[in-house]
């Protein structure tokens, strides 16, 4: 007979089911998993801790990661936080880890990525006035493209001023700063426990391009194979193993659900649904 009231347990069914695979999964893999889904920013320091509180550091670490980015800062702390709470820390990228996500990876000791798998350049994410975020790259790309367009045209300004009416010049050079600091933050993501600085160093050089310099959509995309011959350590998963088909039967799970953000465990569960409009 289950202690929970047959009306908490309905409405957690689908929270139970995801536990129970992550449970299935540490049993398989000798393992500690923890699932973090949504964009990273600050807020996300202290419920993805709670996935940590109890973690073993003597344990290997598995962080199932979906993020279409944020805040690069918050990657290295947060990997800074998974890095400490364990023996080796594995990061599985079961569809995107993009710019501020892949700054997280880059602290892994393994990347494991299968077919659906995709990391992309480290562009950093600026907020707006209407509460949505913008790449540093494309707001820096926006404002230069106009300023080119109204030198050659003086008469073009009130358009371009209209379109660009909610990029302001402290936006602007948010943006810049955030640019600058792309370098540092690979570096320092880079910096795994236990990495030769030397090692840091050839890594970073090879990095440099592809994912920062090179790079020209915030939405380019970096495989597995990619990211291979860059000298990253990914394991690239065969599609009909075991494990991969684990991994894929539980990221469906949180790929059906509508909600903003999610942290989870076998004992933590952290759920942030979307704000509502009004």
């Amino acid at each position: 007979m289950s202690e929970r009231t047959p009306l908490y347990e309905a409405e957690n069914a689908p929270r139970y089911d995801r536990q129970q695979l992550i449970r299935r999964y540490q049993e398989d893999y000798q393992c500690r998993l923890v699932v973090l889904k949504g964009p990273l920013f600050p807020d996300s320091v202290t419920p993805f801790e709670e996935t940590l509180f109890d973690a073993d550091p003597g344990e290997d670490l598995h962080v199932m990661l979906s993020t279409p980015g944020g805040d690069g800062e918050t990657a290295i702390r947060l990997v800074r936080q998974a890095q400490s709470r364990c023996n080796k820390l594995t990061v599985i990228v079961p569809d995107r880890a993009k710019s501020a996500g892949t700054l997280f990876v880059l602290g892994a000791d393994q990347i494991y990525m299968g077919p659906t798998s995709d990391l992309g350049p480290v562009d950093p994410q600026i907020p707006l006035r209407d509460g949505t975020w913008a790449p540093a790259k494309a707001i820096v790309a926006a404002v230069g493209d106009a300023e080119d367009r109204i030198r050659n045209n003086p008469a073009t300004y009130p358009l371009h001023a209209a379109l660009l009416s909610d990029i302001t010049g402290v936006l602007v050079q948010l943006a810049r700063d955030a640019l600058g600091r792309t370098d540092d933050q690979l570096r320092e993501a880079l910096a795994v426990p236990g990495r030769d600085p030397d090692e840091v160093d050839e890594l970073a050089q090879a990095l440099q391009d592809p994912l920062i310099g090179e790079t020209k959509s915030h939405d380019a995309t970096v495989s597995a194979r990619d990211a291979e011959s860059y000298g990253l350590p990914v394991r690239e998963a065969d599609p009909r193993s075991e494990q991969w088909r684990g991994i894929w039967r539980l990221w469906t799970r949180y790929a059906v659900l509508n909600v903003a953000q999610i942290y989870e465990g076998v004992r933590a569960s952290y759920v942030v649904p979307h704000a509502t409009p009004g």
